[in-house]
């Protein structure tokens, strides 16, 4: 289990996280969301001993985290840290990458292995391919893999699939975060990307204000948002009546008190997102045909 307890961080003077404390247990998936500046990476280095506490602990079982002041060498052997900066050796081959860090005493064993996270992370058309030549979203699932070769306990995510494209990012969020689990591998994952959550994530954490502002489910979250912040990250939403309403939540009825009139229908696919305007101020509502600009609407909360 990682326990983190009344964990606090500051760069020179300047607070970045103050009384952070959570558990993650073995094989657990925790997303951490918050905006730009929330201390999202910091805490991960944090958790991986790249930086000294002000306050606080973090233990992974029995073993405490500690940093640069009491290691000579950053990290420990049960944990991998996966950042956005990739630390790859460019002159060699992608599956030359991954076994550096397996037993060289086993060739055929450690082939097998390499084989296996390749395609974990979808790159068999490059095994034999120089690191240096490939893509950032490429290089991006070369780290991913070369983490997973030593079977670790727990892996620090820092926004994984920030540099992949979106033609690959569903299957690969599939098979990497099944994986992990497959494997008891506890998941700490830094994101600003709600497919990282929603499907995945065992619980999330938003920070806020350097604290920690929800520890809970996704579904509870998504359901119940508490702030314009939570519901911001899910999607579209509006502030109706003092009440936090997702686009999805809203429909047209033949008459209501929501009065509206349409400004704008953005095509999504499956629907179309509308922006109206309702009481002075722009509503977003979702409808499966385009509506005109200027036609009037009466708008119901879904229940």
């Amino acid at each position: 289990m990682l326990n983190v307890n009344n964990l606090s961080f500051k760069y020179d003077k300047t607070p970045v996280l103050n009384g952070i404390s959570f558990e993650a247990k073995q094989g657990e998936n925790i997303a951490i969301i918050g905006e730009s500046g929330s201390g999202k990476s910091t805490l991960l280095k944090l958790l991986y001993g790249e930086y000294d506490l002000d306050e606080g602990t973090i233990f992974w079982k029995d073993q405490e985290i500690l940093g640069p002041k009491y290691n000579l060498v950053i990290g420990y052997d049960f944990m991998k840290y996966v950042a956005q900066e990739f630390d790859l050796m460019p002159y060699i081959s992608v599956e030359e990458n991954i076994a550096k860090h397996l037993s060289r005493f086993f060739p055929e064993e450690t082939q097998q292995r390499v084989t296996e996270l390749i395609e974990v992370v979808e790159l068999e058309d490059f095994a034999k391919t120089k690191v240096k030549t490939l893509s950032g979203g490429q290089k991006q699932r070369v780290a991913l893999a070369r983490a997973l070769a030593k079977q670790p306990q727990i892996l620090l995510l820092d926004e994984p699939f920030s540099h992949i494209d979106n033609f690959r990012t569903q299957s690969l969020r599939r098979k990497v975060f099944g994986y992990l689990k497959a494997h008891d591998i506890t998941c700490i994952v830094a994101t600003h990307s709600k497919e990282d959550v929603l499907g995945f994530a065992d619980r999330m954490i938003v920070l806020d204000k350097h604290k920690i502002m929800i520890n809970k489910s996704p579904k509870v979250v998504f359901e119940t948002p508490e702030s314009p912040l939570i519901a911001a990250f899910f999607g579209e939403f509006n502030t109706i009546n003092n009440k936090i309403v997702y686009a999805h939540q809203l429909k047209i009825v033949s008459k209501s008190t929501l009065k509206a009139v349409v400004k704008q229908s953005y095509y999504k696919g499956r629907f179309y997102l509308v922006e109206a305007i309702l009481n002075k101020e722009s509503v977003f509502f979702e409808h499966n045909t385009l509506l005109k600009n200027g036609d009037t609407v009466y708008l119901q909360i879904k229940n």
